[in-house]
């Protein structure tokens, strides 16, 4: 199988390519600025790495993206190039969930031989707030148990599950950590995000799934309704931070 992924979901962009067809196998990855910034060197990065790997574009079995939640812009970014390199390419794309993405790189960089294992993936989504959600690992496949939500620090409750291993994952204990209030001091806190080469070892299971969609039908995952304030909304604010004290 031959598979392209990247994602620029978090503050890290994150890209690898692989090749695995029987004859000769390989892994190539890069990392940069993500978010907003990933525009810049997404697609160069791409490239280079598929010149590195000695493949073309049409090649590919799939074009894996990390499909959110997560920054808007990068979420935006990591789509579009994604169905552009498809439709010229003539590929499937696969959107692949970010937070999903965080458990896997929390389970294979630090609970390899684990299972069950229950993630609770927490991810930073500023403003205050956090990208949650819940898999358990069975030492095969993933399952989701709770869907991506957005939530205050304060609002989030984890519990140790009454099987297997429950650990935090992610990177909201770095930015929130005294914040998290309901959650189990006990637990395990791993330090993750979204990885392209977790979401190559997703692929084979998402696409056995049937996960794979046209690049027309490849579309992010926003939580967060509300990316922005308007101006009347930031005035409204500037002049209640301005206003003196009673």
């Amino acid at each position: 199988m031959k598979l392209l992924a990247f994602d620029t979901s978090a503050d890290v962009m994150s890209i690898a390519v692989s090749r695995d067809d029987g004859g000769s196998a390989g892994l190539w990855q890069l990392q940069g600025e993500g978010g907003a910034k990933a525009s810049a060197g997404l697609i160069a990065g791409v490239l280079g790495l598929m010149q590195q790997a000695q493949m073309e574009l049409r090649a590919l079995d799939a074009i894996c993206f990390g499909c959110g939640p997560g920054y808007f812009t990068g979420l935006r970014t990591a789509c579009a190039v994604a169905q552009g390199l498809a439709f010229g390419a003539g590929v499937p794309v696969l959107p692949v969930n970010s937070l999903l993405a965080l458990a896997e790189d929390a389970r294979h960089s630090h609970l390899p031989d684990v299972a069950p294992l229950h993630v609770s993936a927490m991810l930073d989504a500023r403003m205050e707030e956090i990208y949650l959600a819940s898999f358990a690992w069975d030492g095969l496949v993933w399952t989701e148990l709770q869907g991506a939500v957005l939530a205050r620090p304060q609002d989030i409750q984890v519990a140790p599950q009454a099987h297997g291993v429950t650990v935090t994952a992610g990177n909201a204990w770095a930015v929130y950590g005294e914040q998290l209030t309901g959650v189990d001091v006990t637990l395990p806190k791993v330090q993750a995000l979204p990885q392209a080469t977790a979401m190559l070892r997703l692929a084979p299971q998402l696409l056995a799934a049937g996960k794979a969609v046209p690049p027309e039908q490849a579309l992010p995952v926003y939580v967060r309704d509300k990316v922005a304030q308007t101006t009347a909304e930031r005035a409204a604010i500037k002049a209640a931070l301005a206003a003196p004290a009673p």
